[in-house]
């Protein structure tokens, strides 16, 4: 008798997951198409590196996207959470946010400005981020 309740809830939690990972499935097909729309009229425009910048940035979160899908789908099927793909996520976030600033940093900057100084501590906090999840990755996959 106790079985029902249970049984209930495993099947409304399994139904949340597959509507979630539907639902992040056609952000990043989305995405995609956004960025692309988005880069044909930057190339148009004969803004080849933003266009490049904004197509390698929305195809970096599509990325993130569908290893969020892939852990949301394992989970569903497993029933437990792994940490790698979370971890994989952060890698790939960082790489995206590494990737932005070093191209929108490439305009006439002062090595002794405020604004240059942020962003090289931003890049090396990111790159010990990255560092750092790439241990734990390793580790995870040492066990």
């Amino acid at each position: 008798m106790e079985r029902f309740p249970t049984s209930l809830l495993e099947r409304i939690e399994a139904s949340i997951y597959l509507a979630a990972g539907y639902i992040l499935s056609l952000a990043a097909a989305a995405l995609l198409g956004f960025a692309v729309w988005e880069a044909i009229g930057l190339f148009s425009s004969h803004n080849l590196a933003g266009a490049i910048v904004r197509l390698l940035d929305r195809v970096l979160l599509a990325l993130m996207i569908a290893e969020i899908i892939y852990t949301v789908a394992r989970f569903s099927r497993e029933g437990h959470l792994e940490a790698e793909p979370f971890l994989v996520v952060g890698v790939i976030a960082a790489v995206r946010r590494m990737l932005v600033i070093t191209a929108e940093s490439t305009v006439d900057m002062s090595l002794e400005s405020a604004h240059f100084l942020a962003v090289l501590a931003e890049l090396g906090l990111l790159s010990l981020a990255i560092v750092c999840f790439a241990f734990a990755i390793f580790l995870i996959r040492r066990r």
